[in-house]
């Protein structure tokens, strides 16, 4: 389904008016809101119904905007980045001092991607800054693959705008790499495996 702009461009004013957006990615449909937004933040744990201890996965348009994220790159995560993203794998990174806390759950770590669906990619550009990619579900049921199954499943609250880019490619969620231990460690497997994740480091996995 080819992006809608001007559906795309309604769906970013309201993230950053403060709202919560959802929207299609490579896996399933997602949760956006300003990252740095904490009022936003607050409304997306509202809508999933989620454990605020959980933290939230972010997704930036370009490398360009780790810097407002973390604290320093890893060694070996440049490798990482240049062949995974854009694509479904979160990176978790040493978080910048000052974040919200609804990012990083008290884990020192914010995981980022950088989003291989086209409709995702333009959003967080439109956005202008970083943006939540958590599922667009309630916490511990299945994630939608359709703007009808999220409106169906949140809807107290509701996301403020459904960004409808049809069917998604459901699947595996986005594999969660490490980046801060040695060797790196797959904190949940995903659609990428961990031979390649492997293969990448040139060494094992945790």
């Amino acid at each position: 389904m080819e992006p809608d702009l001007d559906l795309i461009r309604q769906a970013a004013s309201v993230i950053i008016s403060g709202g919560v957006v959802a929207y299609p990615t490579e896996t399933f449909y997602g949760l956006g809101a300003s990252a740095l937004d904490r009022k936003a933040l607050a409304k997306i744990f509202e809508i999933k119904h989620r454990p605020a201890a959980k933290p939230l996965i972010v997704l930036v348009a370009s490398t360009e905007h780790l810097k407002d994220l973390v604290a320093c790159i890893p060694p070996g995560a440049v490798s990482l980045m240049k062949h995974l993203w854009p694509g479904p794998a979160t990176l978790l990174f040493p978080a910048r001092p000052g974040l919200p806390v609804e990012l990083c759950g008290n884990t020192g770590r914010i995981g980022i991607r950088i989003s291989s669906h086209p409709w995702a990619g333009l959003l967080v550009r439109e956005a202008g800054f970083p943006i939540t990619a958590t599922s667009a579900n309630m916490s511990g049921h299945p994630p939608p693959d359709t703007a009808e199954k999220v409106a169906a499943q949140l809807h107290s609250p509701a996301p403020d705008f459904i960004l409808d880019g049809g069917s998604t490619p459901g699947g595996l969620p986005s594999t969660i790499v490490d980046l801060c231990t040695d060797p790196v460690s797959i904190v949940r497997p995903g659609a990428v495996s961990p031979e390649d994740i492997a293969a990448l480091c040139g060494k094992g996995h945790a």
